[in-house]
């Protein structure tokens, strides 16, 4: 995960600094500061001064999809991110800690975008407490949208979340029916009040878990994102042009955008702005790996002395693919070049093996 850090005044740079001390080993953080006379030392700093309005910055940490930490007033975080709000499958997570690091709290995207595991890490790491307030969290209740972040599946409707949610709090059993073949272990991955009925479910179910395009009558629809898109492209290439070559090869295959997890590439392309306009356009994640990452991904592969020259690794979408699939991932579709663009498409060949649920 990647955190960008404001402060506002000399002792929340100071904070943002011993943050990142604390994370740096297990999360990217970059420091950014408003206060000036917090940079007129000459010091050899690594907080970087903002010199745009705190909106645009957030606006475009928002639009890179990066988490956001506030250290200062909940009233600015509020104000910076207010106009550029979009969807609460898509928004960036935003936390708030006041500047003497006595508390943290997530303000959006607790669930999804991991806005409340993330307070609770740094809580845990900085010793300051953090202020949950989403019901099914303070009352210890089964969160769907949680459940389908944690084991890699899209919410087809959002709406359900909300009546699912309800039905949680209000204390009534949670009814799920999930499509064989996924892996799940009930014992160790639901709470007690969710209880499974058959596949395909005969009655009114609360969440369907599917691969498949049968419709239910079901509160919430899931489904797993099992494909992973390598990809490589020249310099400029537009989200449009992009888009074009993946709908294409997907189209193919008879699978839909929501059945992709993410895109993958080198660690050179992780500023490329086609590609990261196309992944926040259609809510796809985007990870990037180093050459030295992606030349130790075994398989055989499509190689390129040129590539090699270039970038340092003999292909990048194959082993990219492969790479962010983790162990199990199977190539189905081998790079594939057009119009200044590769790409190659990995799924995960083994059964999911669902997380268990924490409390």
């Amino acid at each position: 995960m990647k955190l960008n850090v404001i402060s506002f005044t000399e002792n929340g740079k100071l904070l943002s600094e011993n943050i990142a001390k604390m994370l740096e080993r297990e999360i990217e953080i970059n420091l950014f500061t408003k206060c000036k006379a917090c940079m007129s030392d000459g010091s050899d700093s690594p907080v970087l001064s903002v010199e745009t309005s705190v909106g645009d910055w957030a606006k475009t940490q928002m639009q890179k999809r990066i988490a956001m930490l506030f250290i200062g007033a909940c009233g600015i975080a509020v104000r910076a991110i207010a106009s550029n709000l979009t969807d609460k499958l898509q928004d960036a997570p935003v936390l708030v800690m006041d500047e003497k690091g006595k508390y943290i709290i997530p303000i959006l995207s607790g669930h999804i975008g991991g806005g409340n595991e993330l307070a609770n890490y740094i809580a845990d790491k900085t010793g300051a407490v953090p202020v949950i307030t989403t019901a099914t969290d303070i009352n210890k209740r089964f969160a769907v949208d949680m459940f389908a972040k944690r084991n890699g599946l899209y919410i087809v409707n959002k709406d359900g979340i909300a009546k699912v949610s309800s039905k949680a709090l209000a204390g009534e059993k949670i009814t799920m029916s999930i499509e064989p073949g996924h892996g799940i272990d009930e014992k160790s991955c639901l709470p007690a009040e969710v209880r499974l009925l058959p596949y395909p479910p005969a009655e009114t179910v609360d969440v369907v878990v599917t691969s498949g395009d049968c419709k239910f009558d079901t509160a919430i629809l899931l489904k797993p994102q099992e494909y992973i898109i390598g990809i490589g492209c020249k310099k400029g290439k537009s989200a449009d042009e992009i888009g074009e070559v993946i709908m294409k090869k997907i189209n193919e295959l008879g699978i839909s955008i929501t059945q992709i997890m993410a895109l993958s590439s080198i660690s050179q392309k992780c500023d490329e702005q086609g590609i990261l306009e196309w992944c926040r356009k259609e809510d796809v994640l985007f990870f990037t790996y180093t050459a030295e990452e992606l030349q130790k991904v075994k398989g055989n592969f499509t190689k390129s002395d040129f590539v090699k020259d270039q970038v340092g690794v003999d292909n990048v979408c194959e082993r990219a693919a492969l790479k962010a699939c983790g162990k199990g991932g199977k190539l189905i579709v081998p790079k594939y070049a057009e119009n200044g663009i590769t790409i190659a498409i990995a799924k995960n060949s083994q059964c999911r093996k669902w997380v268990t649920y924490e409390k």
